[in-house]
C-alpha cells in the first residue's frame, strides 16, 4: 500500500498546506479518505489517476472534508466514467450530493453505491474486497464523526520450495494449491500436506484514518496493531484547553494512541493554521512515540519501499515555500567559487553616465569603447525580433505536467 497525503491544513487552507484528504494506492486502485477543496487537483499532481478511484470514505460533513468532493464527481462525468463508485459517510451525504447537483442541473450518469452510517454506529465493516476489508467506528467530536481502518485479509504463508521438491512437488498448479491450504495428491498415491510445505499465514497490512476527534477510546480500536496510523495533530499541547472546546487532539493525543495501540508509524496531520512550524508538533509526538513523521504533501509513504518505490512518483517538485533557497533553481543559483583566502566578492565597473550607443552611419562618432554598440537596421523582409514573439511557433495548447493523463 502506499498512502499520499494530499492536504493537512485544518478548517481553512494556508500558503503551503491544502485541505484534508489522503489517497491509498493498492495494486492500482485507488482509495480516497476525506475530500476537501482542490483534492482532485492535489491527485493529479501527486501522479495518481483520478478514474482509478474506487472508494471515498467521509469522516463528517464540515466543508473542509468534503467541499471538494463535488468538484470530482463533476470531472469523472466529464471523464465518461462508466465504473460504480463506493461514497461512504454519514446520513445526509446522499442528500448533500443530490442537492448541488440538482441545483446546477446535472445528472450523474455513472453508478454510485451510498452507504450512510447513522450517528448510533457502534463498529461496522463499510465496505469488502476480495483481499481487504474497511471497518468503522465513532469518534468524539462536536459532531458525528466517523473513523476508518483499511484492513489488508492475511496472506498466505510462503512455501518452502525445498522441502516441496524433496516430496515431489513439481507443477504450479501444486504450488498453488499448497499455498491455498490444500493438500496434494501425487501420481503414486502418496498425500503432500500442506501444514507440511507451507509457513504460517502472514498478517496483512493496515492503514488507520482518524481525524477531527478528542483523544478516545475507538481510535485506540481502530489503531490496534496498525501499520500506519494517520491522526489528527491539530494543537500543540500549550492549547489543550481549546483542542477538546473545539473536539480535537494535541500531537501528544496523538502519540499516545499510537503508543497504546502498539502501531508501528505514527503520521500526524492536520495541522491548525496557527503552526507555520509544524516540527514544534513533530518534537512534542515524539516525545512520546518515537516513530512519527510529519505528513508531507505528496510526498508517498510505502509500506513496502522496495516493491513500491517506484510506483508512485509526484508530478510537481516538492518545494517548501518559506525555504528561499530552494525555491531558486540551479541554474540561477550558483554557490561562490572558492579561492585562496576565503570567499571573495565579485565586483562590476560601472557604465559611466556619459556613455552613449551611436548609429553606424554617424559620421562625427567617437572612437569605440568598450560601451559602444552599433546600431544594425533590420532587412526590409526580415521583420525586427521582438522577446514577446519567438522565433519558432508555439503550439496552439501548450501542454502542462499535468496532462499526461486519460482524459476519457
Amino acid at each position: 500500500m502506499i498512502i499520499i497525503p494530499l492536504g493537512v491544513s485544518s478548517a481553512t487552507p494556508t500558503a503551503v498546506r491544502h485541505l484534508p484528504s489522503v489517497a491509498l494506492w493498492r495494486d492500482g486502485s485507488v482509495f480516497l479518505f476525506d475530500c476537501g477543496e482542490n483534492a482532485q487537483m492535489r491527485l493529479l499532481q501527486a501522479g495518481v489517476k483520478r478514474s482509478k478511484v474506487e472508494a471515498i470514505f467521509i469522516s463528517h460533513l464540515d466543508g473542509d472534508h468534503i467541499f471538494g468532493l463535488f468538484g470530482l464527481l463533476s470531472t469523472l462525468q466529464l471523464q465518461r466514467r462508466e465504473k460504480e463508485l463506493h461514497i461512504i459517510g454519514p446520513k445526509g451525504l446522499k442528500k448533500m450530493i443530490d442537492s448541488v447537483f440538482g441545483v446546477a442541473e446535472v445528472e450523474l450518469e455513472f453508478p454510485i453505491k451510498y452507504k450512510e452510517l447513522k450517528s448510533d454506529l457502534d463498529h461496522e465493516v463499510v465496505m469488502e474486497g476480495d483481499e481487504f476489508y474497511v471497518e468503522a467506528r465513532p469518534l468524539k467530536h462536536t459532531k458525528f464523526c466517523i473513523g476508518y481502518r483499511f484492513q489488508e485479509k492475511d496472506k498466505p504463508g510462503k512455501v518452502d520450495a525445498a522441502k516441496a521438491a524433496e516430496a515431489g512437488i513439481t507443477d504450479d498448479t501444486q504450488f498453488k494449491a499448497l499455498k491455498n491450504g490444500e493438500d496434494v495428491t501425487l501420481a503414486d498415491g502418496s498425500t503432500v500436506h500442506s501444514a507440511d510445505i507451507v509457513g504460517d499465514p502472514r498478517p496483512g497490512e493496515s492503514f488507520v484514518y482518524v481525524t477531527d476527534t478528542e483523544f478516545c477510546e475507538n481510535a485506540i480500536r481502530l489503531a490496534e496493531n496498525a501499520t500506519i496510523l494517520f491522526h489528527e495533530a491539530t494543537f500543540g499541547e500549550p492549547l489543550k484547553e481549546k483542542a477538546e472546546d473545539t473536539g480535537h487532539s494535541s500531537a501528544q493525543d496523538a502519540a499516545i494512541v499510537a503508543k497504546t495501540a502498539k502501531v508501528e508509524r505514527l503520521v500526524i496531520g492536520h495541522f491548525s493554521a496557527r503552526y507555520s512550524n509544524q516540527f514544534l508538533l513533530l518534537k512534542e509526538a515524539r516525545g512520546v512515540f518515537e516513530k512519527t513523521w510529519l505528513a508531507y504533501e505528496l510526498r508517498p509513504i510505502f509500506t513496502n519501499p522496495e516493491q513500491e518505490k517506484e510506483i508512485i512518483s509526484p508530478r510537481v517538485e516538492i518545494i517548501d515555500l518559506k525555504d528561499k533557497r530552494a525555491q531558486k533553481s540551479k541554474k540561477t543559483f550558483q554557490p561562490a567559487p572558492k579561492r585562496k583566502g576565503g570567499f571573495k566578492k565579485r565586483r562590476f565597473k560601472r557604465k559611466p553616465a556619459n556613455a552613449r550607443y551611436y548609429k553606424s552611419d554617424d559620421s562625427d562618432k567617437p572612437p569605440k569603447t568598450r560601451y559602444s554598440k552599433p546600431y544594425r537596421r533590420p532587412d526590409d523582409n526580415q521583420s525586427r525580433p521582438s522577446p514577446h514573439r519567438p522565433s519558432k511557433p508555439l503550439p496552439i495548447t501548450p501542454r502542462t505536467p499535468f496532462d499526461d493523463f486519460d482524459r476519457f
